[in-house]
């Protein structure tokens, strides 16, 4: 039987076909990163740092350290929620995987299984984001468009 601790974490993995420093710097870098995923940051992700994402189109916003960065290998962060992302960055022939984890989800049993469906879900939807923006140059604006009815 799977218990809950188990299912808690939300695991997100995706090929990149560009060189490791190229979508490492994609995650680091807000100049690209409001590309494919939040439209706003107030400074790139370095270790130790205090950083604040916008996602102006929904009216929201979140804090994060910056825990552990890794140079084209990890990054680590934390919210103000005590949630934790981490990305992993494992060089390929082929490109880049990109392997991202999301954990430390609390609530109710519901709760925490419907936070990693939400994770699940939304950090495919970044990577997807992502992978068309460098192996293609197009923006495909899948976050702003995940929730039409939501925007501000």
């Amino acid at each position: 039987m799977t218990n809950l601790k188990e299912v808690s974490i939300s695991k997100v993995e995706m090929l990149i076909r560009k060189p490791v420093k190229e979508v490492f710097d994609a995650f680091i870098d807000p100049s690209i990163t409001t590309k494919f995923w939040f439209t706003k940051s107030d400074g790139r992700l370095e270790k130790g740092k205090r950083v604040r994402w916008d996602w102006e189109m929904y009216g929201v916003s979140a804090e994060l350290d910056v825990i552990e960065l890794e140079q084209n290998n990890r990054i680590l962060i934390k919210f103000d929620n005590d949630t934790t992302v981490e990305w992993i960055f494992t060089p390929r022939i082929e490109g880049t995987f990109v392997t991202v984890i999301n954990a430390g989800f609390k609530g109710s049993p519901d709760e925490i299984i419907n936070q990693v469906i939400d994770s699940t879900g939304g950090f495919t939807i970044v990577l997807c984001g992502l992978k068309a923006l460098l192996e293609h140059n197009i923006i495909l604006n899948l976050v702003s468009d995940r929730f039409p009815d939501a925007q501000v």
